[in-house]
């Protein structure tokens, strides 16, 4: 149902509030770049520190900016079932075409209760939902046989997967088919997940170079993977780059260089270190960026 480059939004600031300006221009700029798709409030677009008027704003605004032009998956997740119901109802609301919701963070359910906390939204919300697996950030991984479980609920159409693993990838598309859209969630694998039967990708760098991202996966789906790969190799410096500390720092510092907004953090997160910020600033320069 959704593949290609979907662009993981940062949220621009400016003195302390959402910056609607740069918001809306760093849409316009996503679609006309070719992008198949937006997840606003995602860990990109740090929703962990947007109060919930912040991130039912940002969401209607992206919506309301996209005009139908290109789906619009709405970052609706939370630890809390309820919670993440609510948002999702709100995204739904909103005209959302589909809901990213990461498996809950801090108080670890087990596979079991992963498995309810995904069929309660389903249950509640009509709209299509995609799965968000980042063990790096909820300290759980959900299991391949977790998954496979998934394929049972109708309204669960995907996942994006940032556990970092090949072999779990493997297992998720052995086990579920085609039933599940597989989404990489980790820029520097896209194509290698691509390759056994990843669909795209829920992508950070987009924020910086969405067209060479576009670009790299429509060649991936054509079966193209000549192109692809050297497309690959040509950005993984800067995919590399904007990883060096924690995402969203270093892609909202390029969006910085760029002038596309302010590198304006919300606590605890905080602006870039000096040379972490100059060597992303030479691979920029030396990719033609500026």
């Amino acid at each position: 149902m959704f593949s290609g480059a979907i662009s993981a939004l940062i949220t621009p600031f400016r003195d302390g509030m959402v910056d609607e300006a740069a918001l809306r221009e760093l849409v316009e700029w996503q679609i006309q770049s070719g992008v198949d798709g937006l997840v606003p409030c995602g860990s990109t677009g740090e929703s962990a520190t947007l109060s919930h008027a912040e991130h039912e704003h940002v969401i209607k605004l992206v919506i309301e900016q996209t005009r139908r032009r290109v789906p619009v998956i709405a970052g609706t997740g939370s630890n809390s079932t309820a919670e993440a119901i609510r948002l999702t109802m709100f995204a739904r609301e909103a005209g959302a075409d589909a809901a990213l919701l990461l498996s809950p963070y801090y108080n670890k359910p087990t596979q079991d209760g992963i498995y309810q906390h995904y069929k309660m939204i389903a249950a509640n919300v009509d709209l299509p939902l995609i799965v968000y697996n980042i063990p790096g950030r909820t300290a759980s991984n959900i299991l391949p046989e977790t998954f496979a479980r998934m394929c049972e609920i109708e309204r669960i159409v995907g996942v994006k997967e940032s556990s970092g693993s090949l072999d779990q990838c493997s297992d998720i598309l052995h086990l579920c088919g085609d039933r599940l859209t597989l989404l990489s969630g980790d820029d520097s694998l896209t194509l290698p997940l691509m390759a056994i039967g990843a669909k795209g990708v829920v992508s950070v760098a987009t924020n910086v170079v969405p067209r060479e991202v576009h670009d790299m996966v429509a060649a991936a789906l054509a079966g193209d993977f000549a192109n692809a790969r050297a497309m690959h190799f040509k950005l993984l410096p800067l995919v590399r780059a904007l990883f060096q500390e924690t995402n969203p720092i270093p892609v909202k510092q390029a969006c910085a260089f760029m002038g596309k907004c302010t590198n304006e953090m919300r606590m605890p997160l905080v602006p870039m270190s000096q040379g972490a910020a100059d060597r992303l600033h030479k691979v920029m320069r030396q990719l033609g960026l500026f």
